[in-house]
């Protein structure tokens, strides 16, 4: 947790409200809509109900809450630097989205656009900008068991939930592993781990989502990097209409950005986050593998 500091409680209350606000109304548009069936996945057009996202990623949300509070964190002084670098990666994080919907729109392929704007938005423009503008960084005390363990409870009833049961996403449905060889697969999986789980959860968490913690508080940084987080995949989860891809991305991906936010937040540990992320990517075809033999 971060230690609190005074300042203007009014832009963190705003975009908490706002963004929750935007999530609200993105379900009751799909439920009325469409029933509530949502896109899940790039791969095809078949449909599962929201809610099935939603129970596994809040179920692992109120679990990471029951858990002991690890140590408290000193909150950095919002400076002219801190917001820059938190209004570049925001923009920069916007720009991706919008980028691979204009892209769709004119007919171009998901591939190579979606992994060259994801390597220069995401990847070279913040290491770009952290070597210009330098933020100095609250020192990381070592933190007790329940700091470095503690993920593993709430990550455990995430990856259960969301692997067995009702709430599972269907097995073997990724188009993209049909006729590789077991060292294909494994290479494949390995570079999507990179550009996917890995890369993102450094750009939206670990960077975009601590600076905004920073300046508009805890909760609503959270809210604010999942709305981007989501937003990028209306480029290669769009059906055509603007609002109904909108909120499909919002009531999926925003409400598992909830969840990994939160994990970020409360522990500042990139392990359970990327459990997660690399599972949701990697778990349909690994079950789909497993289930063949």
């Amino acid at each position: 947790m971060l230690r609190k500091s005074p300042q203007n409680h009014l832009p963190g209350l705003a975009v908490l409200i706002g963004g929750l606000a935007v999530m609200a109304g993105s379900a009751l548009w799909l439920a009325l809509t469409v029933g509530g069936e949502i896109r899940y996945t790039a791969d095809h057009t078949g449909t599962r109900p929201m809610w099935h996202i939603w129970i596994p990623a809040l179920a692992g949300l109120m679990r990471t809450r029951l858990m002991p509070s690890p140590p408290r964190r000193t909150r950095l002084p919002v400076t002219r630097e801190l917001r820059l670098q938190a209004g570049v990666l925001l923009a920069s994080g916007v720009l991706f989205a919008a980028a691979l919907r204009l892209l769709a729109d004119n007919g171009f392929a998901p591939e190579p656009a979606h992994t060259v704007l994801k390597l220069v938005l995401l990847l070279a423009v913040p290491v770009l900008l952290f070597r210009l503008i330098r933020v100095r960084e609250p020192a990381r005390g070592r933190g007790g068991g329940w700091t470095r363990f503690g993920p593993v409870v709430p990550v455990a009833v995430w990856l259960v939930l969301s692997s067995v049961g009702p709430f599972a996403r269907p097995s073997g449905d990724s188009a993209w592993t049909d006729g590789l060889s077991p060292a294909a697969l494994l290479l494949t999986m390995i570079v999507v781990f990179a550009l996917n789980a890995l890369l993102e959860e450094a750009f939206y968490r670990r960077w975009l989502q601590t600076r905004w913690e920073h300046i508009i508080g805890r909760r609503p940084a959270i809210v604010l990097a999942s709305l981007p987080f989501a937003a990028w995949r209306i480029g290669i989860h769009g059906t055509g209409d603007l609002l109904t891809d909108l909120a499909t991305v919002v009531v999926h991906q925003g409400v598992q950005g909830l969840f990994l936010g939160y994990l970020w937040s409360r522990y500042r540990l990139m392990w359970p986050i990327l459990t997660v992320h690399g599972a949701i990517n990697a778990a349909p075809t690994l079950l789909g593998l497993l289930t063949a033999l």
